[in-house]
């Protein structure tokens, strides 16, 4: 969620409110004037973390059929061990 910020504060604070974007540690500021959103600042580019799909590619195999295994996760599922 994006933190709420007065214009004001973005004006005299903007090195700060820059430097948290840079760290990660916010993922952008809603900038207001006398309580109404009128812009917003954001990271040029999206956080690391933000690109972990796939990380795990062919790190290992999903069985084609559950042999063996526990019922109630089978089960779950939805594969037939009978």
């Amino acid at each position: 969620m994006m933190s709420t910020v007065e214009v004001v504060e973005a004006e005299s604070g903007l090195p700060r409110l820059v430097a948290a974007l840079e760290r990660g540690e916010a993922s952008g500021f809603v900038i207001t004037r006398n309580g109404q959103p009128v812009a917003r600042l954001l990271p040029a580019h999206a956080p690391s973390s933000a690109q972990r799909i796939g990380v795990a590619k062919g790190a290992f195999e999903v069985p084609n059929q559950a042999e063996g295994g526990d019922r109630e996760l089978a089960h779950l599922f939805g594969v037939d061990l009978d």
